[in-house]
C-alpha cells in the first residue's frame, strides 16, 4: 500500500510534470511566420494560375458569342450592305451565287512564327518525296540486280548448251570420218578426245560449233540439229530448215 502511494506520488511530482519539450524563447512566433508566409506563397500562386486560366476562358467565350451573334444594324458594314439591298441570310454577289456565311476564323494559339506551319508543312512534304525517291531508287536497284543475275544465269544457260552442242557434233564428225575411212581429223579439235585436251584458244565456242556444223553439211550432208544424214545436197536443202539451231525452233 505504502509503495502504491509512492509511485502515485511520483507519477503527479513536479518533476514528471514538468518533462517537456524544449522551448527556446521566440522559436514558435519563428516558425508561425514561416507557415503563414508559406501559405501565402502557395495562395498566391494558385490565384495567378486560376487568374491566367480565367483570362484565357473569358477570351474564348467572348470570340464564340461574338461568332455566334449575327451582325445588327450597328454594325457599319452591315448597315452599308443593307442600304445595297442586302437582306439577312442572303448569299452574297450580284446573282446571289456567294457565300451565305462568313469566313470562319483560324485562331493561332502557338508561340511560333506566321508562316512556320506552312514551313513545316513544306519540309514534311519534302521530306515524304526524297523518302520515295530513295525507295524508288532501291527499287531501280533491286531490279537491275535482278535482271543481271538472270542475264547471267541465262547466259551460263546458253554457253553450256553450246558446249553440250559441240561434244555432240564432234562426236558425230568422229563417227562420220571413220565410216569414210578419214584417220586423222581435219582439225585436231574436230573430234572429241576425252583423254587428250586440245586448246584452240582463238576460237570460241560458238566459232567452233559453226565451223563444224557447215563441215558435217559439206563432207558428210549431216545436220546436226535434225539429226539425220541426208542423200545429197538436194535433199539436204530442200528438207533442213537451216544451218543453226535457231532454224529448228
Amino acid at each position: 500500500m505504502k509503495l502504491n502511494m509512492a509511485e502515485e506520488e511520483d507519477y503527479m511530482s513536479d518533476s514528471f510534470i514538468n518533462i517537456q519539450e524544449d522551448i527556446r524563447p521566440g522559436l514558435p512566433m519563428l516558425r508561425q511566420i514561416r507557415e503563414a508566409r508559406r501559405k501565402e506563397e502557395k495562395q498566391q500562386e494558385a490565384n495567378l494560375k486560376n487568374r491566367q486560366k480565367s483570362l484565357k476562358e473569358e477570351e474564348q467565350e467572348r470570340r464564340d458569342i461574338g461568332l455566334k451573334n449575327a451582325l445588327g444594324c450597328g454594325n457599319k458594314g452591315f448597315a452599308l450592305l443593307q442600304k445595297m439591298g442586302y437582306k439577312s441570310g442572303q448569299a452574297l454577289g450580284k446573282t446571289g451565287d456567294g457565300i451565305v456565311e462568313p469566313i470562319p476564323l483560324n485562331i493561332k494559339t502557338g508561340k511560333s512564327g506566321i508562316g512556320h506551319e506552312a514551313l513545316l508543312k513544306r519540309k514534311a512534304e519534302e521530306n515524304l518525296e526524297s523518302y520515295r525517291r530513295k525507295v524508288h531508287m532501291k527499287n531501280q536497284a533491286q531490279e537491275k540486280a535482278a535482271e543481271q543475275f538472270r542475264m547471267r544465269l541465262k547466259n551460263k544457260q546458253d554457253e553450256m548448251k553450246l558446249e553440250g552442242d559441240l561434244k555432240r557434233s564432234q562426236r558425230a564428225c568422229q563417227q562420220l570420218d571413220t565410216q569414210k575411212n578419214i584417220q586423222i581429223p581435219r582439225e585436231a579439235w574436230y573430234w572429241l578426245r576425252p583423254e587428250q585436251e586440245i586448246k584452240s584458244e582463238d576460237l570460241s565456242v560458238m566459232e567452233k560449233l559453226q565451223i563444224l556444223t557447215s563441215y558435217l553439211r559439206e563432207e558428210h550432208l549431216y545436220c546436226i540439229w535434225c539429226g539425220t544424214a541426208y542423200e545429197d545436197k538436194e535433199d539436204l536443202s530442200s528438207n533442213c530448215p537451216g544451218p543453226t539451231s535457231a532454224d529448228h525452233d
